[in-house]
């Protein structure tokens, strides 16, 4: 296929999509000079089920697929031609006709805690009420305190942020790179190490999908395209597929690279109250993330059994 312009980017409407469609769209225009001319690139903004419902967990829902599912349908309809998306959101298997074409340089994965009442998570008052509409996050913040109680907060940075500063919460966990890409990076009060909140699989990461056969639009995005962060979420995507992951069951993974080429993934499997955690970590080349990611998931998944989590 030959580019027909305008290219059309589709993504969601918050703040944070479209800074990160923005980037995109610079991106490209940096990789062909010609496409930023008037008229080559247009960012459609198109409002996802996620969007819409924000009075209930993602897990009772419906998913990560609340906010892909509307784009993904315009892309095969044809209404975009290209479209961004936090990796994170994406489901773990794509819709038949739709490839991951790219992944940008991935920001910072760890989480920010935020809170005016407490300058850490270790020194919250016990009782007090965390929001937040991760099982992943809820998880790990009732291992580690379970004097704590955690309630649903939905909505984008903005929202949650504002929910807290009207007393909804005492504190509350956002994505260090979300903040960032946002220029909001001074709300945080701690940034919080792997070893204390195992990140959500792919987080910090955007990913770029086209259509299989769209070959002219798959060119522009691999050269967009950074390797050490492709080999990295392959990896911790590969442990969520192997776990058949989705929001309904709180799963941390984060894979890094050194110097040397050497690739390490931590993943975690827990139950939502933090009753039971499962964690593994696997080491080996980059150019083999996925049968790590893998290997992860399914020893994983034999540990925490067939039930697990009820």
């Amino acid at each position: 296929m030959t580019d027909s312009f305008p290219l059309r980017i589709g993504t969601r409407g918050s703040p944070l999509a479209l800074a990160q469609a923005h980037e995109v769209r610079d991106r490209l225009c940096a990789a062909d000079p010609a496409l930023a001319g008037d008229d080559m690139l247009a960012i459609e903004i198109i409002k996802t089920t996620g969007d819409k419902v924000l009075d209930r967990p993602l897990a009772d829902v419906g998913g990560k697929g609340l906010f892909s599912k509307e784009i993904d349908e315009a892309l095969l309809d044809g209404r975009v031609d290209l479209a961004v998306h936090s990796m994170k959101d994406l489901e773990t298997w794509l819709p038949g006709g739709i490839a991951l074409a790219s992944v940008l340089e991935r920001e910072d994965p760890r989480d920010v805690f935020i809170s005016h009442k407490a300058a850490s998570l270790d020194a919250l008052p016990e009782g007090s009420v965390v929001g937040t509409s991760s099982l992943r996050r809820q998880a790990q913040i009732l291992r580690r305190r379970p004097d704590l109680r955690v309630e649903t907060f939905r909505g984008n940075v903005q929202t949650r942020i504002r929910k807290l500063n009207d007393g909804e919460a005492d504190a509350t966990l956002l994505a260090l790179a979300g903040l960032r890409r946002l220029g909001m990076a001074e709300v945080a009060t701690e940034i919080l190490e792997p070893d204390i909140l195992l990140p959500a699989v792919a987080q910090g990461a955007v990913g770029v999908t086209c259509r299989v056969d769209d070959t002219a639009i798959s060119a522009r995005l691999q050269a967009l395209n950074h390797t050490p962060t492709w080999q990295r979420v392959a990896a911790e995507r590969a442990m969520l597929a192997a776990l058949d992951g989705s929001c309904r069951t709180p799963i941390g993974g984060l894979a890094e690279i050194d110097e040397s080429g050497t690739l390490t993934l931590r993943g975690l499997v827990a139950k939502a109250d933090g009753s039971e955690l499962f964690e593994t970590a696997r080491t080996g080349p980059a150019n083999e993330a996925e049968a790590l990611g893998r290997d992860a998931g399914e020893e994983l998944r034999r540990r925490a059994g067939p039930d697990f989590p009820e």
